[in-house]
Protein backbone atom coordinates (compact mmCIF):
# COMPACT_ATOMS: atom_id res chain seq x y z
CA UNK A 1 0.00 0.00 0.00
CA UNK A 2 2.91 2.23 1.23
CA UNK A 3 4.47 1.48 -1.95
CA UNK A 4 1.89 2.68 -4.22
CA UNK A 5 1.22 5.68 -2.38
CA UNK A 6 4.80 6.90 -3.16
CA UNK A 7 4.85 6.18 -6.62
CA UNK A 8 2.07 8.45 -6.63
CA UNK A 9 3.69 11.22 -4.84
CA UNK A 10 6.52 10.96 -6.81
CA UNK A 11 4.51 10.82 -9.96
CA UNK A 12 2.56 13.70 -9.46
CA UNK A 13 4.85 15.35 -6.90
CA UNK A 14 3.11 15.62 -3.77
CA UNK A 15 6.60 15.96 -1.70
CA UNK A 16 7.44 17.64 1.09
CA UNK A 17 9.94 19.54 -1.10
CA UNK A 18 8.16 20.59 -4.34
CA UNK A 19 5.12 22.43 -3.07
CA UNK A 20 4.00 24.79 -6.05
CA UNK A 21 2.76 28.40 -4.15
CA UNK A 22 -0.33 30.02 -5.31
CA UNK A 23 0.50 33.70 -4.57
CA UNK A 24 -1.49 36.77 -4.40
CA UNK A 25 -0.55 39.74 -6.82
CA UNK A 26 -1.66 38.96 -10.34
CA UNK A 27 0.86 40.58 -13.47
CA UNK A 28 -1.98 41.65 -15.33
CA UNK A 29 -1.83 39.62 -18.91
CA UNK A 30 -0.59 41.20 -22.21
CA UNK A 31 1.61 38.95 -24.71
CA UNK A 32 4.34 41.82 -25.65
CA UNK A 33 4.69 41.74 -21.62
CA UNK A 34 4.81 38.31 -21.10
CA UNK A 35 7.03 37.35 -23.40
CA UNK A 36 9.90 39.14 -21.41
CA UNK A 37 9.63 35.89 -19.08
CA UNK A 38 10.30 33.17 -21.41
CA UNK A 39 13.99 32.78 -19.85
CA UNK A 40 12.35 31.90 -16.54
CA UNK A 41 9.49 30.42 -17.80
CA UNK A 42 10.54 28.41 -20.43
CA UNK A 43 13.16 26.90 -19.20
CA UNK A 44 13.90 23.33 -18.87
CA UNK A 45 15.77 23.59 -15.33
CA UNK A 46 12.63 24.41 -13.53
CA UNK A 47 8.68 23.64 -13.54
CA UNK A 48 6.31 26.07 -14.33
CA UNK A 49 2.97 26.08 -14.57
CA UNK A 50 2.75 28.93 -18.00
CA UNK A 51 -0.24 27.72 -19.44
CA UNK A 52 -2.52 29.46 -16.94
CA UNK A 53 -2.64 33.08 -17.28
CA UNK A 54 -2.06 36.12 -15.50
CA UNK A 55 0.14 34.75 -13.15
CA UNK A 56 1.12 35.84 -9.70
CA UNK A 57 3.71 37.94 -9.38
CA UNK A 58 5.07 36.83 -6.52
CA UNK A 59 5.32 33.59 -7.53
CA UNK A 60 9.62 32.70 -6.67
CA UNK A 61 10.75 31.75 -10.01
CA UNK A 62 9.51 35.26 -11.16
CA UNK A 63 10.57 37.53 -8.16
CA UNK A 64 14.15 38.57 -9.85
CA UNK A 65 12.40 38.53 -13.50
CA UNK A 66 9.77 41.05 -12.03
CA UNK A 67 12.52 43.26 -11.01
CA UNK A 68 14.47 43.06 -13.78
CA UNK A 69 11.85 43.72 -16.05
CA UNK A 70 10.56 46.74 -13.69
CA UNK A 71 14.57 48.57 -13.77
CA UNK A 72 14.55 47.92 -10.48
CA UNK A 73 18.30 49.76 -9.32
CA UNK A 74 17.95 52.33 -12.13
CA UNK A 75 20.42 54.78 -10.56
CA UNK A 76 19.88 57.45 -13.05
CA UNK A 77 16.64 58.74 -12.05
CA UNK A 78 17.92 60.12 -8.52
CA UNK A 79 15.53 62.65 -7.89
CA UNK A 80 11.99 62.36 -6.18
CA UNK A 81 10.45 63.53 -9.47
CA UNK A 82 12.84 61.79 -11.52
CA UNK A 83 11.35 58.59 -9.50
CA UNK A 84 8.03 59.51 -9.74
CA UNK A 85 8.53 60.08 -13.77
CA UNK A 86 10.28 57.12 -14.71
CA UNK A 87 10.32 54.79 -11.40
CA UNK A 88 7.36 54.41 -9.25
CA UNK A 89 4.08 55.14 -9.20
CA UNK A 90 2.63 58.28 -9.04
CA UNK A 91 1.20 57.74 -5.83
CA UNK A 92 3.17 54.99 -3.28
CA UNK A 93 1.94 53.89 0.50
CA UNK A 94 4.12 51.22 1.68
CA UNK A 95 2.92 50.31 5.74
CA UNK A 96 4.18 46.79 7.17
CA UNK A 97 0.43 45.57 6.55
CA UNK A 98 -0.65 46.95 3.89
CA UNK A 99 0.50 48.66 0.51
CA UNK A 100 -1.22 51.17 -2.34
CA UNK A 101 -0.40 52.45 -5.02
CA UNK A 102 -2.09 54.72 -7.95
CA UNK A 103 -1.35 55.44 -11.48
CA UNK A 104 -2.84 57.87 -14.37
CA UNK A 105 -3.01 56.07 -17.45
CA UNK A 106 -2.47 57.43 -20.52
CA UNK A 107 -3.18 56.53 -24.28
CA UNK A 108 -2.78 59.52 -26.52
CA UNK A 109 -1.99 58.35 -30.28
CA UNK A 110 -2.02 60.04 -33.41
CA UNK A 111 -1.41 58.31 -36.67
CA UNK A 112 -2.42 57.62 -40.56
CA UNK A 113 -4.42 55.14 -42.55
CA UNK A 114 -3.68 54.87 -46.10
CA UNK A 115 -7.27 53.30 -46.80
CA UNK A 116 -8.95 55.82 -45.31
CA UNK A 117 -6.80 58.95 -46.25
CA UNK A 118 -7.03 60.18 -42.92
CA UNK A 119 -5.91 60.93 -39.75
CA UNK A 120 -6.50 58.22 -36.90
CA UNK A 121 -5.97 59.09 -33.40
CA UNK A 122 -6.99 58.01 -29.85
CA UNK A 123 -7.67 59.68 -26.78
CA UNK A 124 -7.96 57.65 -23.11
CA UNK A 125 -7.74 58.60 -19.84
CA UNK A 126 -7.34 55.84 -17.64
CA UNK A 127 -6.69 55.39 -14.07
CA UNK A 128 -5.84 52.30 -12.05
CA UNK A 129 -5.37 51.60 -8.21
CA UNK A 130 -3.94 48.06 -6.28
CA UNK A 131 -4.66 47.58 -2.73
CA UNK A 132 -2.66 44.71 -1.05
CA UNK A 133 -3.50 44.08 2.56
CA UNK A 134 -1.43 41.19 4.66
CA UNK A 135 -0.76 38.65 3.02
CA UNK A 136 -3.80 37.15 1.81
CA UNK A 137 -6.12 40.18 0.15
CA UNK A 138 -5.14 42.19 -2.93
CA UNK A 139 -7.37 44.37 -5.00
CA UNK A 140 -6.94 46.03 -8.33
CA UNK A 141 -9.01 48.01 -10.34
CA UNK A 142 -8.56 50.35 -13.68
CA UNK A 143 -10.35 52.27 -15.78
CA UNK A 144 -10.40 54.24 -19.24
CA UNK A 145 -12.38 56.49 -20.68
CA UNK A 146 -12.01 56.80 -24.64
CA UNK A 147 -12.42 58.52 -27.54
CA UNK A 148 -10.90 57.40 -31.46
CA UNK A 149 -11.16 57.05 -34.87
CA UNK A 150 -9.74 53.93 -36.32
CA UNK A 151 -8.03 52.59 -38.86
CA UNK A 152 -10.83 51.47 -41.57
CA UNK A 153 -10.77 47.72 -41.38
CA UNK A 154 -10.79 48.10 -37.66
CA UNK A 155 -14.11 50.69 -38.06
CA UNK A 156 -15.83 48.25 -40.43
CA UNK A 157 -15.49 45.55 -37.71
CA UNK A 158 -16.73 47.71 -34.77
CA UNK A 159 -19.90 48.97 -37.20
CA UNK A 160 -21.02 45.24 -38.12
CA UNK A 161 -20.59 43.96 -34.09
CA UNK A 162 -21.20 47.11 -32.71
CA UNK A 163 -17.69 46.59 -30.10
CA UNK A 164 -15.09 47.78 -29.69
CA UNK A 165 -12.37 44.67 -30.23
CA UNK A 166 -11.08 43.02 -26.92
CA UNK A 167 -13.32 46.13 -25.07
CA UNK A 168 -16.76 46.85 -25.11
CA UNK A 169 -19.56 48.64 -27.15
CA UNK A 170 -20.74 52.32 -26.84
CA UNK A 171 -21.57 55.14 -29.00
CA UNK A 172 -20.24 53.96 -32.02
CA UNK A 173 -22.63 55.34 -34.48
CA UNK A 174 -20.33 57.81 -35.97
CA UNK A 175 -16.59 57.37 -37.67
CA UNK A 176 -15.64 59.11 -34.11
CA UNK A 177 -16.20 56.33 -31.65
CA UNK A 178 -16.26 57.19 -27.59
CA UNK A 179 -16.39 53.94 -25.16
CA UNK A 180 -15.78 53.57 -21.42
CA UNK A 181 -13.77 50.13 -20.21
CA UNK A 182 -12.77 48.82 -16.85
CA UNK A 183 -11.18 45.68 -14.84
CA UNK A 184 -11.48 44.77 -12.00
CA UNK A 185 -9.99 42.00 -9.55
CA UNK A 186 -10.18 41.19 -5.63
CA UNK A 187 -8.24 38.30 -4.78
CA UNK A 188 -8.18 36.26 -1.37
CA UNK A 189 -5.06 33.77 -0.87
CA UNK A 190 -6.22 31.61 2.47
CA UNK A 191 -2.40 29.84 2.10
CA UNK A 192 -0.18 28.83 -0.19
CA UNK A 193 -1.89 25.97 -2.42
CA UNK A 194 -5.29 28.23 -2.65
CA UNK A 195 -6.53 31.55 -4.61
CA UNK A 196 -9.86 32.40 -4.67
CA UNK A 197 -10.48 35.73 -6.84
CA UNK A 198 -13.97 37.51 -8.03
CA UNK A 199 -13.58 39.64 -11.12
CA UNK A 200 -14.60 41.65 -14.15
CA UNK A 201 -11.35 40.96 -16.27
CA UNK A 202 -10.39 37.87 -18.62
CA UNK A 203 -8.83 34.66 -18.55
CA UNK A 204 -6.40 33.17 -20.68
CA UNK A 205 -5.39 29.36 -21.00
CA UNK A 206 -2.21 28.23 -23.20
CA UNK A 207 1.48 28.58 -24.10
CA UNK A 208 1.07 30.74 -27.57
CA UNK A 209 -0.04 33.90 -28.86
CA UNK A 210 -3.34 32.71 -29.55
CA UNK A 211 -5.58 30.40 -27.12
CA UNK A 212 -8.12 27.71 -28.77
CA UNK A 213 -9.57 27.31 -25.13
CA UNK A 214 -9.89 30.08 -23.76
CA UNK A 215 -8.15 33.54 -24.88
CA UNK A 216 -8.50 37.24 -23.90
CA UNK A 217 -9.79 38.64 -27.52
CA UNK A 218 -13.20 39.35 -26.00
CA UNK A 219 -14.01 41.73 -23.68
CA UNK A 220 -14.04 41.41 -20.05
CA UNK A 221 -16.72 39.64 -18.32
CA UNK A 222 -17.59 38.67 -14.94
CA UNK A 223 -16.04 35.64 -13.22
CA UNK A 224 -15.32 33.94 -9.89
CA UNK A 225 -12.07 31.94 -10.13
CA UNK A 226 -10.54 29.32 -8.08
CA UNK A 227 -6.97 28.34 -7.98
CA UNK A 228 -5.39 25.34 -6.59
CA UNK A 229 -1.93 24.17 -6.38
CA UNK A 230 -0.39 20.96 -4.77
CA UNK A 231 3.14 19.47 -5.98
CA UNK A 232 3.22 19.35 -9.84
CA UNK A 233 -0.18 19.98 -10.20
CA UNK A 234 -2.26 23.20 -10.50
CA UNK A 235 -5.70 23.56 -11.05
CA UNK A 236 -8.39 26.43 -12.02
CA UNK A 237 -11.73 26.66 -12.37
CA UNK A 238 -13.78 29.55 -13.98
CA UNK A 239 -17.48 30.33 -13.20
CA UNK A 240 -18.35 33.34 -15.68
CA UNK A 241 -21.37 35.26 -16.77
CA UNK A 242 -21.12 37.11 -20.23
CA UNK A 243 -23.64 39.13 -22.17
CA UNK A 244 -24.48 38.96 -25.96
CA UNK A 245 -26.12 42.19 -26.87
CA UNK A 246 -26.63 40.68 -31.14
CA UNK A 247 -28.83 38.33 -30.03
CA UNK A 248 -32.97 39.22 -29.86
CA UNK A 249 -34.03 39.77 -27.01
CA UNK A 250 -36.92 38.08 -25.46
CA UNK A 251 -39.07 41.21 -24.52
CA UNK A 252 -39.14 44.62 -25.79
CA UNK A 253 -38.75 46.07 -22.29
CA UNK A 254 -35.10 47.53 -22.27
CA UNK A 255 -34.78 47.22 -18.65
CA UNK A 256 -34.10 43.81 -19.09
CA UNK A 257 -30.89 44.83 -20.73
CA UNK A 258 -29.05 41.95 -23.19
CA UNK A 259 -29.29 38.54 -23.04
CA UNK A 260 -26.67 36.89 -20.98
CA UNK A 261 -25.11 33.51 -20.58
CA UNK A 262 -23.38 31.36 -18.20
CA UNK A 263 -20.10 29.29 -18.92
CA UNK A 264 -17.73 26.97 -16.69
CA UNK A 265 -14.52 26.23 -17.36
CA UNK A 266 -11.97 23.93 -15.46
CA UNK A 267 -8.46 23.43 -16.66
CA UNK A 268 -6.05 20.82 -14.93
CA UNK A 269 -2.05 21.54 -15.88
CA UNK A 270 0.60 18.49 -14.76
CA UNK A 271 3.75 18.98 -14.80
CA UNK A 272 5.20 15.84 -15.28
CA UNK A 273 8.92 16.59 -15.12
CA UNK A 274 11.11 19.33 -15.77
CA UNK A 275 10.31 19.42 -19.50
CA UNK A 276 6.86 17.96 -20.06
CA UNK A 277 3.81 19.31 -19.02
CA UNK A 278 0.04 18.38 -19.90
CA UNK A 279 -3.28 19.98 -19.30
CA UNK A 280 -6.84 18.97 -19.52
CA UNK A 281 -9.61 21.25 -20.22
CA UNK A 282 -13.34 21.39 -20.13
CA UNK A 283 -15.32 24.00 -20.89
CA UNK A 284 -19.50 24.26 -21.38
CA UNK A 285 -21.54 27.22 -21.94
CA UNK A 286 -25.73 28.07 -21.44
CA UNK A 287 -28.20 30.68 -21.73
CA UNK A 288 -29.68 32.24 -18.85
CA UNK A 289 -33.09 32.48 -20.53
CA UNK A 290 -34.84 31.30 -23.08
CA UNK A 291 -38.02 32.14 -24.93
CA UNK A 292 -39.63 29.28 -22.38
CA UNK A 293 -38.54 30.83 -19.28
CA UNK A 294 -35.72 32.14 -17.27
CA UNK A 295 -32.93 29.24 -16.35
CA UNK A 296 -29.91 31.06 -14.51
CA UNK A 297 -26.91 29.39 -13.14
CA UNK A 298 -26.86 25.69 -13.05
CA UNK A 299 -25.90 24.64 -10.18
CA UNK A 300 -25.23 21.14 -11.44
CA UNK A 301 -21.28 22.63 -13.14
CA UNK A 302 -20.24 24.00 -9.84
CA UNK A 303 -18.45 21.00 -8.74
CA UNK A 304 -15.15 21.97 -9.82
CA UNK A 305 -13.31 18.18 -9.64
CA UNK A 306 -15.22 16.36 -11.96
CA UNK A 307 -15.64 15.75 -16.10
CA UNK A 308 -18.79 18.04 -16.68
CA UNK A 309 -19.69 15.70 -19.99
CA UNK A 310 -21.59 13.16 -17.54
CA UNK A 311 -23.16 15.67 -15.70
CA UNK A 312 -24.18 17.73 -18.60
CA UNK A 313 -25.31 14.57 -20.52
CA UNK A 314 -27.58 13.33 -17.34
CA UNK A 315 -30.36 16.01 -18.53
CA UNK A 316 -31.67 14.25 -21.51
CA UNK A 317 -32.81 17.27 -23.35
CA UNK A 318 -29.31 19.19 -22.60
CA UNK A 319 -29.41 22.25 -24.61
CA UNK A 320 -25.57 23.36 -23.62
CA UNK A 321 -22.98 23.13 -25.19
CA UNK A 322 -19.60 21.02 -23.87
CA UNK A 323 -15.91 21.12 -25.00
CA UNK A 324 -12.77 19.59 -24.12
CA UNK A 325 -9.08 20.65 -24.69
CA UNK A 326 -5.65 19.39 -24.55
CA UNK A 327 -2.91 21.88 -23.71
CA UNK A 328 0.55 20.37 -24.20
CA UNK A 329 4.63 21.87 -23.35
CA UNK A 330 8.18 20.42 -23.70
CA UNK A 331 10.18 21.86 -23.14
CA UNK A 332 13.10 21.07 -26.31
CA UNK A 333 16.19 22.98 -25.35
CA UNK A 334 17.25 25.21 -22.32
CA UNK A 335 15.65 28.12 -23.53
CA UNK A 336 13.20 26.88 -26.76
CA UNK A 337 9.50 24.78 -25.71
CA UNK A 338 7.56 23.53 -28.39
CA UNK A 339 3.68 23.15 -27.48
CA UNK A 340 0.36 22.72 -28.58
CA UNK A 341 -3.43 22.77 -28.03
CA UNK A 342 -6.32 20.56 -29.35
CA UNK A 343 -9.78 21.40 -29.15
CA UNK A 344 -13.06 18.66 -29.72
CA UNK A 345 -16.29 20.52 -29.88
CA UNK A 346 -18.11 18.07 -31.68
CA UNK A 347 -16.96 14.67 -33.32
CA UNK A 348 -18.52 11.71 -35.25
CA UNK A 349 -15.85 8.76 -35.86
CA UNK A 350 -18.01 7.13 -38.46
CA UNK A 351 -18.01 10.40 -40.56
CA UNK A 352 -14.71 10.98 -39.76
CA UNK A 353 -12.74 7.74 -41.36
CA UNK A 354 -15.30 8.07 -43.96
CA UNK A 355 -12.82 11.29 -45.20
CA UNK A 356 -16.07 13.35 -46.75
CA UNK A 357 -16.23 16.53 -44.98
CA UNK A 358 -19.49 15.86 -42.77
CA UNK A 359 -19.78 19.48 -40.89
CA UNK A 360 -20.71 18.00 -37.69
CA UNK A 361 -16.85 17.46 -36.83
CA UNK A 362 -15.55 20.27 -35.36
CA UNK A 363 -12.49 21.26 -34.09
CA UNK A 364 -9.17 23.30 -34.03
CA UNK A 365 -5.51 23.03 -33.69
CA UNK A 366 -2.05 24.40 -32.46
CA UNK A 367 1.14 23.73 -32.98
CA UNK A 368 3.65 26.32 -31.88
CA UNK A 369 7.42 27.13 -30.30
CA UNK A 370 8.45 29.70 -28.64
CA UNK A 371 12.05 30.92 -26.70
CA UNK A 372 14.66 33.53 -25.71
CA UNK A 373 18.30 34.46 -26.55
CA UNK A 374 17.61 33.54 -30.18
CA UNK A 375 20.98 33.09 -31.61
CA UNK A 376 22.41 33.58 -28.21
CA UNK A 377 21.11 37.10 -27.90
CA UNK A 378 19.87 37.96 -24.75
CA UNK A 379 16.27 39.15 -24.28
CA UNK A 380 15.73 38.13 -28.14
CA UNK A 381 12.45 36.23 -27.72
CA UNK A 382 10.36 34.77 -30.70
CA UNK A 383 7.47 32.66 -31.48
CA UNK A 384 5.94 30.85 -34.27
CA UNK A 385 2.45 29.35 -34.40
CA UNK A 386 0.41 27.76 -36.51
CA UNK A 387 -3.75 27.70 -35.53
CA UNK A 388 -6.57 26.14 -37.50
CA UNK A 389 -9.95 25.50 -36.97
CA UNK A 390 -12.79 23.47 -38.78
CA UNK A 391 -16.23 25.24 -40.44
CA UNK A 392 -19.01 25.58 -37.45
CA UNK A 393 -16.17 24.51 -34.31
CA UNK A 394 -17.46 26.59 -31.27
CA UNK A 395 -21.06 27.31 -32.96
CA UNK A 396 -24.16 26.25 -31.51
CA UNK A 397 -27.68 26.10 -32.50
CA UNK A 398 -28.39 28.57 -30.66
CA UNK A 399 -25.91 31.77 -30.84
CA UNK A 400 -26.74 32.54 -27.04
CA UNK A 401 -24.74 29.10 -25.95
CA UNK A 402 -21.85 29.75 -28.71
CA UNK A 403 -18.25 29.93 -27.37
CA UNK A 404 -18.40 33.40 -27.81
CA UNK A 405 -19.02 36.67 -25.31
CA UNK A 406 -19.83 39.98 -26.34
CA UNK A 407 -20.09 39.90 -30.24
CA UNK A 408 -16.93 38.22 -30.20
CA UNK A 409 -15.12 34.29 -29.86
CA UNK A 410 -13.73 33.30 -26.51
CA UNK A 411 -11.02 31.60 -28.42
CA UNK A 412 -9.39 32.39 -31.41
CA UNK A 413 -10.44 36.08 -32.83
CA UNK A 414 -11.16 34.88 -36.54
CA UNK A 415 -13.93 32.26 -35.40
CA UNK A 416 -13.43 29.26 -37.41
CA UNK A 417 -13.08 28.23 -41.22
CA UNK A 418 -9.60 29.03 -40.91
CA UNK A 419 -5.53 28.72 -40.97
CA UNK A 420 -3.13 30.75 -39.55
CA UNK A 421 0.51 31.14 -39.47
CA UNK A 422 2.16 33.87 -36.74
CA UNK A 423 6.02 34.82 -36.29
CA UNK A 424 7.00 36.91 -33.67
CA UNK A 425 10.35 38.69 -32.56
CA UNK A 426 11.18 40.95 -29.26
CA UNK A 427 13.58 42.64 -28.59
CA UNK A 428 14.60 44.82 -24.81
CA UNK A 429 18.12 46.29 -24.47
CA UNK A 430 17.79 48.65 -20.96
CA UNK A 431 14.59 50.75 -21.87
CA UNK A 432 14.08 49.91 -25.38
CA UNK A 433 11.85 47.27 -26.90
CA UNK A 434 11.56 46.08 -30.48
CA UNK A 435 8.71 43.84 -31.74
CA UNK A 436 7.59 42.50 -35.19
CA UNK A 437 4.93 40.36 -36.36
CA UNK A 438 4.36 38.62 -39.89
CA UNK A 439 1.15 36.69 -40.05
CA UNK A 440 -0.79 35.05 -43.07
CA UNK A 441 -4.35 33.63 -42.88
CA UNK A 442 -6.31 31.60 -45.07
CA UNK A 443 -10.03 31.37 -44.24
CA UNK A 444 -13.47 31.51 -45.65
CA UNK A 445 -16.20 34.49 -45.32
CA UNK A 446 -19.95 33.72 -45.06
CA UNK A 447 -21.98 35.52 -47.96
CA UNK A 448 -25.30 37.01 -47.73
CA UNK A 449 -27.74 34.32 -46.86
CA UNK A 450 -24.75 31.36 -46.42
CA UNK A 451 -23.24 29.75 -43.50
CA UNK A 452 -20.06 27.80 -44.35
CA UNK A 453 -18.96 28.03 -40.67
CA UNK A 454 -16.90 31.00 -39.85
CA UNK A 455 -19.18 33.54 -37.96
CA UNK A 456 -19.75 31.49 -34.80
CA UNK A 457 -23.06 33.52 -34.10
CA UNK A 458 -24.95 31.83 -37.10
CA UNK A 459 -26.94 28.82 -35.90
CA UNK A 460 -25.23 25.82 -37.17
CA UNK A 461 -29.04 24.68 -38.07
CA UNK A 462 -29.05 26.92 -41.18
CA UNK A 463 -25.83 25.66 -42.57
CA UNK A 464 -25.22 26.07 -46.62
CA UNK A 465 -23.47 22.21 -46.62
CA UNK A 466 -23.95 18.95 -44.98
CA UNK A 467 -20.80 17.47 -46.71
CA UNK A 468 -17.80 18.63 -48.00
CA UNK A 469 -17.10 21.38 -45.39
CA UNK A 470 -13.35 21.77 -45.58
CA UNK A 471 -11.51 25.12 -44.63
CA UNK A 472 -11.58 28.09 -46.77
CA UNK A 473 -15.47 26.94 -47.71
CA UNK A 474 -17.32 30.20 -48.84
CA UNK A 475 -15.60 33.07 -49.77
CA UNK A 476 -12.19 31.92 -49.67
CA UNK A 477 -9.75 34.83 -48.38
CA UNK A 478 -5.80 35.63 -48.15
CA UNK A 479 -4.80 37.96 -45.34
CA UNK A 480 -1.16 39.47 -44.92
CA UNK A 481 -0.33 41.56 -41.89
CA UNK A 482 3.14 42.58 -41.05
CA UNK A 483 3.53 44.88 -38.25
CA UNK A 484 6.29 46.50 -36.38
CA UNK A 485 6.69 48.68 -33.10
CA UNK A 486 9.55 50.39 -31.74
CA UNK A 487 8.96 51.80 -27.93
CA UNK A 488 10.96 53.55 -24.99
CA UNK A 489 10.15 52.42 -21.57
CA UNK A 490 9.52 55.68 -19.68
CA UNK A 491 7.80 54.37 -16.50
CA UNK A 492 8.06 50.22 -16.22
CA UNK A 493 5.28 50.37 -13.15
CA UNK A 494 2.49 51.01 -15.21
CA UNK A 495 4.20 50.88 -18.85
CA UNK A 496 4.21 54.30 -19.67
CA UNK A 497 6.12 54.46 -22.76
CA UNK A 498 6.53 56.51 -26.28
CA UNK A 499 5.80 54.62 -29.08
CA UNK A 500 5.96 54.33 -32.56
CA UNK A 501 4.36 51.53 -34.76
CA UNK A 502 3.81 50.47 -38.49
CA UNK A 503 1.59 47.83 -40.07
CA UNK A 504 1.19 46.72 -43.49
CA UNK A 505 -2.52 44.25 -44.06
CA UNK A 506 -3.81 42.64 -47.01
CA UNK A 507 -6.86 40.91 -47.51
CA UNK A 508 -7.47 39.38 -50.77
CA UNK A 509 -10.54 36.83 -52.31
CA UNK A 510 -12.77 37.04 -55.41
CA UNK A 511 -14.78 39.82 -54.97
CA UNK A 512 -11.90 42.80 -54.47
CA UNK A 513 -8.67 43.13 -51.80
CA UNK A 514 -8.41 45.91 -49.48
CA UNK A 515 -5.14 46.87 -48.85
CA UNK A 516 -3.67 49.60 -46.47
CA UNK A 517 -0.55 51.07 -44.81
CA UNK A 518 -0.92 52.52 -40.93
CA UNK A 519 1.48 54.51 -39.03
CA UNK A 520 0.89 55.67 -35.39
CA UNK A 521 3.02 57.56 -32.59
CA UNK A 522 1.95 58.33 -29.37
CA UNK A 523 2.23 58.16 -25.31
CA UNK A 524 1.02 54.65 -24.37
CA UNK A 525 0.19 52.98 -20.84
CA UNK A 526 -0.80 50.23 -18.28
CA UNK A 527 -0.67 46.23 -20.02
CA UNK A 528 -3.79 45.80 -22.04
CA UNK A 529 -3.89 43.78 -24.81
CA UNK A 530 -5.80 44.18 -27.84
CA UNK A 531 -5.25 42.45 -30.88
CA UNK A 532 -5.29 44.10 -34.40
CA UNK A 533 -4.25 41.38 -36.33
CA UNK A 534 -7.67 40.72 -37.75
Amino acid sequence: MYKYIALLSAAFGFSSISFAQTENVTLPYAYDHYQKYNPQVYNKTQRFHSAIKPFYGDHVSLENAVDSVSFTGDSLRRTWLGRKLFQQHLIEVNKDDYQIYADFLPDFTIGYDQDLDRSTWLNTRGYQIGVKVGDKFSFYTSGYENQGVFPAYITNFIDQNQVIPGQVGGKLGKLEKDWAYATALLSYTPNKYLNFALGYDKNFIGDGYRSLLLSDAAANYSFFRLRASLGNLQYQTVYAYMLDPGAPRLTNDRRLGDRGKWGAFHYLDWNISNRWSVGFFQGITWADAEPEGKRGFDFNYIHPFVFLRPIEGANSTSPDKMRLGLNVKYELLEKTAIYGQFMIDEFTAKEFFSNKGYWANKWALQLGFRGSDLFGIKNLNYLGEFNTARPFTYAHFDRVSNYGHYNQPLAHPYGANFRELVGMLNYSYKRFDFSGQLLYAYYGLDSAGENYGKNIFLSYDDRSLNYGSRVGNGIATDLFFVKGKVAYILNPKYNLRLELASALRSETNGIGSAKTGIISFGLRSSFRSFYDDF
